[in-house]
């Protein structure tokens, strides 16, 4: 916890003077509160509070009541974030600074993903997707039911017998979805640090948010000069173009929902430089973004990736690849989070304390995912190494056993030191038709057609204009 809190200013912080609580030992409760695996929430906080009071300790006892625990970080968890965010990523700059870059860049990954919340009214009201009518109405007329229909026979002997066997999973599958959709939920977007493998930033909203709106949000936080990679569900003329005017790169994977021109003559034509300019964007008298398509076939079907960075020099299309292919750790990053942590489903019944525990869940994983990794990097152990499972293992078993002192081989580096993974190379398939695994298609090829006579007028128009000062 010395180290962890060691980059973070606390003076700015200043409670009442008669709160029991301090800055500092309202953090360590709140990540030893999170780290915790009690139960439930008031378990896990009376565990902290216990282990806070003697490892600090305190001449003082903090206050005993959960509700008071909750309260204080509904009025405090922002500016604690801020601090604590901060302090963490210096430490990522400082202490890994051999890992901070990949291929000369500092690249983050962005995505989003979905937490479970419970069925409260509360919840409902503030994380649902859309409006729902008011209590004693309703959204649609009353009409008699109509009678079902005869359901039609099924054709026998459509397919292998494990054909049928995957589309009735993924059927179910897809009804299990539609059911988990249909509840309240927390959108959470996050940056991910691709060279630590470690979270950067984030932003949350109920289930039907923008994720492009949370990653633009999140722009200025990044370095200057950062590399964003993204999957397909982050593209379009303005999300790109903002993300240009911040002074940073991206590296997306495109799909058949976006046109591109090639042939335009905008900028000096070169093996693989395309163009995104829709309609409306050059009727406003917006220049095209000028871009590079990298294609690689994985082995399945080819992989279409567009990055900003023309200068083969500067980023080669190996790079390209390989880091695209580095961008699959965010979803790692939130199987850790989700199953791992076990914070799939959140457990706050108040909508107020949700955004609560989403920020000190994710405050204490990379707390501890940040440190384990410090005190191994000495060691030399790679980041792809390291296991977060043993981790997490190795810090709830000093929590467990925080009045002894620890038997040999027991303490938290000899336990961190075995939380490793192996390196054997698994090459099993067997769980890929698993239920609970999506089974969306690929996305398919950009749309590539030659620019019009027209369209190459007005980019060179645009261009001339631009030189001069005469747009925006």
């Amino acid at each position: 916890m010395d180290w962890v809190l060691s980059g973070a200013t606390l003076s700015s912080v200043e409670f009442r003077e008669d709160c029991r609580w301090s800055p500092r030992s309202l953090i360590v409760t709140a990540l030893l509160w999170v780290w915790s695996d009690e139960k439930t929430l008031k378990d896990r906080f009376a565990t902290a509070r216990k282990i806070v009071q003697r490892a600090l300790h305190l001449s003082e006892e903090p206050a005993s009541s959960y509700q008071a625990f909750t309260k204080m970080l509904r009025r405090w968890t922002a500016p604690l974030l801020v601090l604590l965010a901060s302090a963490f990523q210096q430490r990522m700059r400082r202490d890994l600074s051999k890992r901070f870059r990949v291929g000369g860049w500092v690249v983050f990954a962005g995505d989003g993903s979905r937490l479970e919340l419970p069925r409260t009214v509360s919840n409902e009201q503030r994380f649902s997707a859309g409006s729902r009518p008011a209590a004693g109405t309703s959204a649609a007329p009353i009409v008699p039911p109509k009678k079902k229909p005869k359901p039609k026979k099924k054709a026998k002997g459509k397919g292998t017998k494990a054909q049928r066997r995957r589309a009735c999973r993924r059927r179910k599958a897809s009804r299990a979805r539609r059911k988990k959709a249909a509840g309240p939920q927390l959108w959470l977007t996050a940056f991910w640090h691709v060279g630590t493998q470690l979270p950067w930033d984030w932003r949350t909203g109920p289930s039907d948010s923008s994720e492009r709106d949370h990653l633009l949000q999140m722009l200025s936080g990044l370095p200057a000069g950062a590399l964003i990679t993204a999957d397909a569900g982050f593209v379009g003329y303005d999300f790109w173009k903002a993300i240009l005017d911040s002074g940073r790169q991206f590296l997306i994977r495109v799909g058949s929902n976006v046109r591109l021109l090639k042939g335009l003559g905008y900028a000096k034509e070169k093996n693989g430089l395309v163009y995104l300019w829709p309609d409306e964007a050059a009727s406003k008298g917006q220049p095209p973004l000028v871009v590079r398509l990298v294609v690689v076939h994985n082995g399945k079907h080819p992989v279409y990736l567009v990055t900003s960075v023309r200068d083969e020099k500067a980023l080669s299309d190996k790079q390209v690849i390989e880091i695209y292919r580095m961008r699959w750790g965010i979803e790692v990053f939130y199987r850790h989070f989700k199953q791992t942590f076990e914070r799939r489903k959140l457990r706050s019944q108040s909508a107020d304390n949700v955004q609560v525990e989403a920020d000190w869940s994710l405050l204490g994983m990379w707390a501890m995912a940040l440190h384990a990794q410090w005190k191994l990097a000495q060691a030399g152990i790679p980041v792809r190494r390291i296991s977060i499972a043993g981790v997490l293992r190795a810090y709830r078993k000093a929590m467990r056993e925080y009045k002894s002192r620890p038997d040999a081989g027991e303490d938290l580096w000899s336990l961190l030191s075995d939380a490793l993974i192996d390196e054997y190379v698994r090459a099993s398939k067997a769980s890929r038709d698993y239920p609970r695994k999506k089974y969306e298609p690929p996305p398919g090829a950009p749309e590539i057609v030659l620019a019009t006579r027209e369209q190459k007028a007005l980019a060179k128009k645009i261009k001339r204009e631009l030189a001069l000062g005469l747009t925006a």
